[in-house]
């Protein structure tokens, strides 16, 4: 926290940390968490990511037929 020469508290920020999650409810378990670190909170939209973001999962769910009924499948009637 030395670093940091602003006010945090008043300042949006991102943590990263590690931890376990319940692999049939998706609950966290927090006492597993562990701080990594904080990440700058930047808001913006990068359009550009987000379509090459969009170009590589589309190539591989391009062959599931029914997206909808295979992610109820792989969730197991977990909505998340």
């Amino acid at each position: 926290m030395e670093q940091y020469s602003e006010n945090l508290l008043y300042k949006s920020f991102g943590i990263r940390a590690s931890g376990k999650q319940h692999s049939e409810n998706g609950e966290i378990d927090t006492s597993s968490l562990v701080f990594i670190e904080l990440v700058n909170y930047q808001p913006k939209y990068n359009e550009e990511y987000l379509n090459d973001l969009i170009g590589k999962g589309s190539n591989s769910w391009a062959k599931v037929p029914d997206k909808t009924a295979w992610l109820r499948q792989v969730r197991g009637g977990y909505d998340a």
